[in-house]
């Protein structure tokens, strides 16, 4: 989620000063993302470097109103029109600890699924709770909120049926009860060999 353009964003409508700035993200997107005013600041000063706003009007309570600049428009723009890509990689935790967890000796991998599920379907509810939980469901910050929130609800759900997936696959393969070994062979250095699967999507590309 880029903290960048969202900022700019909102700079496109009018000048904000720091905390104003992070009272309408957190407005905008039911404060599902919290940020600090430091990294309101920080974030502030790399656009001011890059020449996307710029430092305005001071009030009488010393607050510094911050305005976009023309290219900071253009880059909002841009980023409006451009789709979100997905890296091909995953930095997602989840995915890894189990990856991680099917090949390790005597790990009840299945029990590590049945806790994370728990987990994820007591989020779920929680998160379906918080949908109808709001006052105005007409209102613009209620549907901005909506968005997230469905995002999130979504997001759930679908970790919920990979979970469901990954313990019939691992149920099924016929070396679950068995680890993988430290390799004996010396690493070498420089990047990773090239796999079968990595060729295909090289190849798609």
């Amino acid at each position: 989620m880029s903290v960048r353009q969202s900022l700019l964003a909102i700079l496109d409508q009018g000048p904000c000063y720091g905390y104003q700035l992070r009272a309408e993200f957190d407005r905008r997107t039911g404060s599902t993302w919290p940020l600090n005013v430091g990294q309101i600041y920080n974030t502030l000063d790399r656009l001011e470097r890059d020449g996307l706003v710029e430092k305005g009007d001071v009030d009488e309570q010393g607050h510094v109103y911050w305005q976009i600049t023309d290219d900071g428009s253009a880059e909002v723009a841009a980023w409006l029109d451009a789709p979100v890509e997905r890296t091909q990689g995953t930095r997602d935790e989840l995915a890894i600890k189990l990856a991680i967890a099917a090949t390790l000796p005597g790990i009840d991998v299945a029990a590590v699924i049945q806790r994370q599920r728990s987990a994820s379907l007591r989020q779920l509810q929680e998160l379906n709770r918080a949908k109808y939980a709001g006052s105005n469901p007409d209102g613009p910050e209620e549907l901005a909120w909506s968005l997230v929130v469905d995002s999130m609800i979504f997001a759930a759900e679908a970790e919920a049926r990979w979970l469901d997936h990954t313990e019939q696959r691992l149920a099924r393969h016929p070396h679950r009860t068995m680890g993988l070994e430290l390799s004996t062979e010396t690493p070498k250095r420089g990047r990773p060999a090239r796999t079968e699967a990595s060729d295909a999507e090289a190849a798609l590309k």
